[in-house]
């Protein structure tokens, strides 16, 4: 790019401070319209409750914001290559978004879309497709090299469906060519291709590995979802609970995703989460405990009542056998027998939980729904941790920034 295009993006971010959503929507339903069959790659769920278009809109913002200098968003880069590695997205598909993200532009600016501006964008996006297809090319590289790595959609059984409590259930996932699975990270995700007849279209979603890692299989725990209008993500995780059984077939592919356990840590460690969230925070304590983490361990979770409480069992079991492990459990409604054994009432919060001690340079894991996050995450900053030490994971496309 040159020096005057970089100007020229940079003069644009305020048009896309007030009309960012509006090109992303026009951008999603001109592609939709002009190349259908990518509805069938594209979480439709996310479409419908506009949190993709919102998504796409800040990474362009902040991608005009610092078009003069993008390695300062890395961490990003990295996270939606995750996400893209875990969907099967290639460098073809990149030449697709971009004639239609270039046509948008010219068609929602209108008159104030020059040449001079098209082309700089041409540009940009140009560099910014070659800066992520660069990055998953390394990430697929990762995957194949790993042991039992592979990339694409592979076929696996469902060799055992387990009830964790009444609204979540655990399905064990091997692969049906009888081989092994690469290990995954603690905290990384598999995504999960199904075909939904609802809407006639193959939909994707992503599932964390609540298991140890392992080279026999992968467990997700999927919470049931309760309402009249659901959305796909929500069609997805029913379809598994009232159609999938054991030694039915599902497509998987790798695991991805950086929301995982830093490879050195000598502190002590919190985990946090809020109901279906603790999936990936269980592979997170399991391989800790696995591997006889010796630093101090807090299990901090929330959730409606003792009836939707998932590996109540398993978590009572590890404490018993480990002396630096707590947990602090909170229940919307909490009855007497409950607070006499340690419950505690209402919405988590940390200042709530007596003689909790929070290190300042411990390590803090988050994941639950997008408030939940933003309100643990400013409890903690608030009681003096630092920034850098928090680490979270939200469901579905990325929509907080507080790092």
């Amino acid at each position: 790019m040159t020096t005057e295009q970089k100007l020229l993006i940079t003069a644009t971010v305020p048009v896309l401070k007030e009309n960012g959503v509006v090109l992303t929507k026009h951008f999603y339903n001109r592609m939709f319209t002009h190349q259908p069959e990518l509805k069938n790659m594209f979480n439709m769920g996310n479409q419908q409750s506009g949190k993709q278009q919102t998504a796409l809109a800040m990474a362009v913002l902040a991608y005009a914001e610092n078009i003069a200098n993008p390695a300062v968003l890395m961490p990003v880069v990295d996270r939606i290559g995750h996400k893209h590695t875990s969907l099967e997205i290639r460098p073809e598909h990149y030449q697709i978004v971009g004639k239609h993200l270039i046509a948008s532009i010219q068609e929602v600016l209108g008159e104030a879309a020059t040449p001079e501006i098209l082309d700089a964008w041409t540009a940009a996006y140009t560099q910014l497709a070659n800066l992520m297809i660069g990055h998953e090319a390394s990430l697929y590289e990762q995957q194949t090299s790993r042991v039992n790595g592979w990339t694409g959609w592979r076929p696996f059984k469902v060799k055992n469906k387990v009830d964790e409590s009444t609204e979540i259930t655990s399905f064990y996932l091997y692969p049906a060519d009888g081989g092994k699975v690469a290990r995954h990270l603690p905290g990384q995700y598999i995504s999960m291709r199904i075909f939904l007849p609802e809407l006639s279209l193959n939909q994707s979603r992503q599932y964390s590995v609540s298991s140890a890692p392992n080279y026999d299989y992968y467990r997700i725990s999927v919470k049931r979802e309760i309402g009249q209008n659901l959305d796909t993500n929500g069609m997805i995780s029913n379809h598994l609970h009232d159609f999938v059984n054991e030694n039915d077939i599902l497509e998987l592919t790798a695991p991805a995703g950086s929301f995982t356990l830093p490879e050195k840590m000598n502190k002590s460690v919190h985990l946090i989460s809020g109901g279906v969230g603790l999936t990936p925070l269980m592979s997170m304590l399991q391989c800790l405990i696995e591997n006889n983490y010796k630093e101090q361990i807090n299990w901090i979770h929330g959730c409606r009542n003792e009836a939707v409480h998932a590996f109540k069992g398993d978590l009572e079991a590890i404490a018993e056998k480990n002396s630096n492990f707590n947990q602090h459990v909170f229940y919307d409604q909490a009855t007497a027998n409950h607070k006499e054994n340690g419950i505690l009432e209402g919405f988590l919060d940390i200042s709530n939980i007596p003689a909790l001690s929070l290190e300042q340079d411990g390590h803090y894991f988050l994941c639950g729904p997008s408030k939940f996050i933003e309100k643990q995450f400013n409890d903690l900053v608030a009681a003096g941790i630092n920034k850098d030490f928090i680490y979270y994971e939200e469901f579905g496309p990325q929509m907080l920034n507080l790092n």
